[in-house]
């Protein structure tokens, strides 16, 4: 895939992103997300690992929304197409 390539299926994608929580009805499913994903706050459960990876599951999907109304598409394609560091291929 080229770079343009990614930045029009990026920039649809925010788009679509934008039509479904910049909205009353989205901004209330956000506002409800931010405390089930643990969006301002620790995911870390002492004593229990896969508790932990369940909640940084949901915070990751939040967090995503938030880079899709919050970032520019070039931005976008610099997060979501570059390896992650330590990464073997996974996404």
């Amino acid at each position: 895939m080229t770079p343009e390539q990614a930045l029009l299926i990026v920039a649809d994608r925010k788009r679509a992103y934008q039509l479904a929580f910049n909205t009353p009805a989205g901004e209330a499913i956000l506002t409800d997300l931010i405390p089930f994903c643990r969006a301002a706050e620790t995911c870390v459960v002492p004593g229990d690992r896969d508790r932990t990876w369940v909640l940084e599951g949901r915070r990751e999907v939040y967090l995503r929304i938030r880079d899709h109304l919050d970032l520019s598409p070039e931005q976008l394609v610099e997060k979501y197409t570059r390896p992650a560091k330590g990464a073997h291929g996974h996404d």
